[in-house]
């Protein structure tokens, strides 16, 4: 069996994500696996080549996973003519100046999102990275998550939809009695933090594969907290929002509402859970989970709060059984992106993909400081 040998520079290894999901969880699972099967009947194999500002923490990384190459310069990296990929998870604010670079190299592209911190910077990158005829893909993960792929099953199914709601959050730690488990430049607007950037861009591909298309939103987004600490234990004023609230309309006339908070403790079965209402029934889905509730087995409440109320909602909702084995996200991405670059064809989620939702965190921090309803073109 032929190997095929694909070197991927990942920028951004040494934070959370970088190295938990995309590392580790991700291109050395696949390697352990033995790579990536293509439909002639070869395997890719990545080769992963760690890129960073740390020195000392890219070379423990590498020596712990037994990787050969490291390097704290991109730009040394990008000259490599042997370099078949270039991935980014960094800091939003320094994005798309790397992926620019990355592209004019003419090296095949994978990142994170935002994929800009403008809607005419990420057109600008969708545009360059057509023109140098290379595939170029944007991390879309919550696509694979094992509870909305259930989700996608009901819906598929003709089971939905009239309305859609969202709950996403959960309690950061501001960093004073206890470490925050995000990092201070989410909080930072000059750096490309605030919710309502990180998070858009998710719901705009997760709502948009399940729902249609997005016609119009109303948003507000708010800073609750104004000061937190940071990794070194000093205080700092926030400048970015911390929660934002949004109305969307889909162009089949539904409607979701959709909460998302860095402040809010959590009182759910998941970290985020979308719930679908519909004629024939309803699903909250989650992460991993998702359960249903028929029409001919919707319980009848009754409005009187002079009397418990002797209905336990909650056990009348039946869990969707797995019914396959489900792969991590990320990793189940990467295959098919590796794929599609080992052999030069595009990739399903490309950069446009990537446009179009920093078009709708656009266009909710528009809504927000302006007022009004904002369409979707």
């Amino acid at each position: 069996m032929a190997r095929k040998v694909i070197t991927i520079a990942l920028n951004g290894v040494t934070g959370r994500m970088g190295y938990r999901q995309h590392l580790v969880r991700s291109l050395l699972a696949i390697r352990d696996q033995g790579g990536v099967l293509l439909p002639d009947g070869s395997v890719v194999y990545p080769e992963p080549v760690l890129v960073g500002r740390d020195e000392r923490r890219l070379r423990d990384i590498a020596a712990r996973h037994g990787l050969a190459r490291w390097s704290t310069s991109l730009d040394e990296v990008l000259s490599d003519p042997d370099l078949d990929v270039y991935f980014d998870s960094q800091v939003t604010s320094v994005r798309e100046a790397s992926l620019e670079k990355a592209i004019a190299a003419g090296k095949h592209i994978y990142t994170e999102k935002p994929v800009a911190g403008s809607l005419d910077g990420a057109v600008r990158l969708a545009a360059a990275a057509r023109d140098a005829g290379i595939t170029h893909g944007v991390v879309q993960d919550k696509l694979f998550l094992p509870g909305m792929i259930k989700l996608r099953r009901l819906i598929d199914s003709g089971f939905f939809v009239l309305a859609v709601r969202l709950e996403f959050g959960y309690w950061v730690f501001e960093g004073d009695l206890i470490a925050a488990q995000r990092p201070s430049w989410n909080y930072r607007e000059q750096d490309g933090g605030g919710i309502v950037l990180d998070m858009f861009p998710h719901w705009q591909y997760l709502l948009e594969d399940l729902f249609g298309p997005i016609a119009a939103l109303y948003a507000r987004r708010a800073t609750h907290l104004p000061r937190r600490w940071d990794e070194s234990g000093q205080p700092y004023e926030v400048t970015a929002d911390d929660a934002a609230y949004a109305v969307l309309e889909f162009a089949s006339g539904a409607f979701a509402s959709v909460n998302s908070s860095w402040v809010v403790r959590v009182n759910r079965r998941e970290l985020v859970e979308l719930q679908v209402d519909g004629t024939h029934g309803s699903a909250v889905a989650g992460l991993r989970h998702c359960a249903v509730q028929q029409r001919v087995s919707t319980p009848m409440p009754v409005w009187n709060p002079d009397l418990p109320d002797p209905i336990d909602y909650l056990a009348q909702w039946t869990d969707v059984p797995d019914n396959q084995a489900f792969e991590n996200g990320f990793k189940a991405q990467w295959e098919l992106f590796l794929a599609a670059a080992a052999q030069g064809v595009p990739f399903r989620w490309d950069l446009a993909d990537g446009a179009r939702g920093v078009q709708l965190a656009e266009l909710a921090l528009q809504a927000s400081a302006e007022g009004g309803l904002r369409w979707a073109r």
